[in-house]
């Protein structure tokens, strides 16, 4: 496969991503899995671009990526659940009830 192929693949990733987050603001947990396309396009580039320019950095730079992405899905995902205990909802319009 081209290097070609693999930049419409993230392009359309990157998309869906977005598409996720702006089209549905009601439910936080297709906007996180919005956040996760988006970073798995970044690291489809971040492989692409290192396979094709023979260098290792893009993929040790991915590893990086990949264990943020963890650490934010985890706390995301506690955070959301301690909001639906406590709220008994997900919607993002109801977070504005926790401002001071």
């Amino acid at each position: 496969m081209s290097l070609n192929s693999y930049l419409i693949l993230s392009a359309i990733l990157f998309t869906i991503g977005v598409f996720g987050i702006f089209l549905n603001r009601k439910n936080v947990i297709i906007i996180m899995m919005g956040i996760e396309l988006i970073l798995l396009s970044v690291n489809i580039n971040f492989v692409a671009f290192s396979h094709y320019g023979g260098d290792l950095t893009g993929q040790v730079f991915t590893f990086f990526v990949i264990s943020v992405a963890a650490a934010e899905a985890a706390i995301g995902l506690a955070i959301l659940v301690t909001f639906f205990r406590n709220m008994a909802t997900i919607d993002v319009e109801k977070i504005d009830n926790l401002k001071g």
